[in-house]
C-alpha cells in the first residue's frame, strides 16, 4: 500500500478527478444530473456534489454509477498516472464541442439518420488519419483538384 508521501494524488484530488469523469460520462451519455440521480435514487444536488468532488463517492455508489453509465468501475481510475500530455489529449476529446455534438446526436430519434451521421463522421476521421499518415508530397498531390 502507498503512503501519502509516495502517492501522486491526495484522496481529495482523486475525488475531483473521479467527479470530472462522472460528469463527462454522464454528458456523453446524454443524461442530465436529474436523470442520473433518479436512476440511482439520489437527488440531482447529490450528483452535482459527486461531480465537483465535494462529496466522496462510495464504492457501492461508484459501482452503480458505472453500471448506469455503461462502463466498468475501473474506468474512473484508468490513466491516473499517465503523462500530462495524455491527460491533456483526454481533456481535449471531452471539449464542449464534442459534448454538444453527442448531446445533439442523442436527440435524433431516427436510427437510420444517426447511423448515417456516425458513418460520415467515421469516414471523415479515417480520411484525415490517412492523409496525415502520408508523406507531404502525396498530401499535396491529393489536395490538387483534378484537371
Amino acid at each position: 500500500m502507498h503512503d501519502k508521501e509516495n502517492s501522486e494524488f491526495t484522496a481529495s484530488e482523486v475525488d475531483t478527478i473521479v467527479g470530472e469523469r462522472i460528469r463527462r460520462r454522464r454528458i456523453l451519455s446524454g443524461l442530465t444530473q436529474d436523470q442520473l440521480g433518479e436512476a440511482l435514487g439520489v437527488s440531482y444536488q447529490q450528483i452535482q456534489k459527486y461531480e465537483t468532488g465535494a462529496n466522496r463517492v462510495s464504492a457501492g455508489r461508484l459501482y452503480l454509477l458505472a453500471e448506469r453509465l455503461d462502463i466498468s468501475p475501473g474506468w474512473f481510475f484508468e490513466g491516473l498516472h499517465d503523462t500530462e500530455d495524455q491527460i491533456d489529449d483526454e481533456l481535449a476529446t471531452s471539449s464542449r464541442f464534442a459534448i454538444d455534438c453527442v448531446r445533439n446526436l442523442t436527440k435524433i430519434k431516427d436510427e437510420k439518420v444517426r447511423a448515417a451521421i456516425q458513418t460520415m463522421v467515421r469516414t471523415l476521421a479515417e480520411s484525415d488519419e490517412t492523409e496525415s499518415a502520408q508523406p507531404a508530397p502525396f498530401r499535396a498531390m491529393r489536395a490538387e483538384p483534378p484537371h
